[in-house]
């Protein structure tokens, strides 16, 4: 599949909740940390500020792909919980 015909699965919002932000969002100034749901997500899994300009710029920035979203929620989640794991500093 190319990557390029990938859209967001109905139901999912595994980049809403799996994924940290560390910009203002409404509702949480200081972002959200990782596997945590958004305060904008709605009981339907969708956003509440999606196509507004208060949406935080890294969720209009992420796009879905076939690697991330693979073939279900879960593996949606797992990718970006294991990114997360991978981009995290290191400590010392």
């Amino acid at each position: 599949m190319d990557t390029d015909t990938v859209t967001c699965r109905p139901g999912c919002a595994a980049c809403c909740i799996a994924a940290s932000i560390t910009s203002p969002i409404p509702g949480m100034p200081h972002g959200k940390p990782a596997d945590v749901a958004c305060v904008q997500l709605n009981p339907d899994l969708t956003c509440r500020l999606f196509g507004r300009p208060e949406r935080p710029r890294v969720c209009g920035s992420l796009k879905p792909s076939l690697e991330m979203c693979g073939a279900d929620r879960l593996h949606a989640l797992a990718h970006l919980a294991e990114l997360e794991r991978l981009t995290q500093p290191l400590s010392v």
